[in-house]
């Protein structure tokens, strides 16, 4: 503990990936490890709430996904070099080892579970899978032009698409279009955009799939859709958020899902 603001010590470590990407990382915290995976636009800086409120419990994890802040970014971009991101910050934390993904983070957390990375107990918040009719074209559409937008290093407004309707504050900006780049990588993961039972299907880790009450209908159909196709998963609605979940919201959620016997 830190003597002087009685919080969990954060200590940064770096990590060679098995193309030899360097994947920056900070760690809070003693005991069962929790690594959280952010979702697009995030580094490991987003999650440090959330990590700060399990940090007294676990030893939190998070990260900057390749491509991200620190870390590196070899080419070309494939999931599977996502995966072994993911699989090797496991095996340098070692032992048991819990994850945690938002977004498209959960997502890649999904996909690398499906593969066979060693993750204990894996929850995850909102996956940005979709149940709706005509999904697939509407992804592929989004996809394309995003695509577009960043060929052009048109930056900023790939940002704003991403976005849509939620502003960018002026002092962000910066760091969100530093790592727009990005924004293709997590189009990736998310494959054609919708549910991908089969796959999910191959998940035999034990898992939590959240979404929030006030969250748009869609998404909760999504995550409830997740949540069926896995053989060992639930769902649970955290009533009166939304998307940007509250960190002392979930928390204890997560910590509930972690400690069941």
């Amino acid at each position: 503990m830190d003597e002087m603001s009685g919080t969990p010590h954060r200590a940064g470590g770096r990590v060679r990936s098995a193309d030899g990407t360097r994947i920056v990382y900070e760690r809070r915290g003693e005991g069962a490890a929790v690594i959280l995976v952010g979702g697009a636009l995030s580094t490991a800086g987003t999650e440090r709430p959330l990590a700060g409120l399990l940090a007294p419990r676990y030893s939190v994890v998070t990260y900057d996904r390749r491509g991200r802040g620190g870390s590196g970014d070899t080419g070309p971009y494939g999931v599977a070099r996502e995966i072994d991101d993911l699989a090797a910050l496991i095996d340098e934390v070692g032992g048991r080892v819990f994850v945690h993904g938002v977004a498209s983070g959960g997502a890649l957390a999904l996909a690398a579970a499906g593969g066979g990375v060693p993750i204990e107990r894996l929850s995850v918040f909102e996956p940005p899978f979709s149940t709706e009719a005509g999904a697939r074209d509407a992804f592929t559409w989004r996809r394309r032009r995003l695509a577009g937008l960043l060929d052009r290093g048109q930056h900023g407004a790939a940002v704003e698409m991403f976005l849509g309707e939620e502003a960018v504050p002026a002092w962000e900006a910066p760091r969100l279009e530093a790592v727009a780049h990005t924004l293709a990588y997590d189009h990736e993961v998310l494959g054609d955009g919708t549910v991908p039972a089969a796959r999910l299907g191959r998940v035999h880790t034990r898992a939590l799939v959240v979404d929030g009450g006030s969250s748009p209908a869609r998404t909760r159909r999504a995550a409830l859709a997740v949540a069926r196709a896995l053989p060992r998963g639930r769902h649970r609605t955290l009533t009166g958020q939304t998307h940007q979940v509250a960190p002392h919201v979930l928390a204890p959620v997560l910590e509930d899902f972690f400690e069941e016997e």
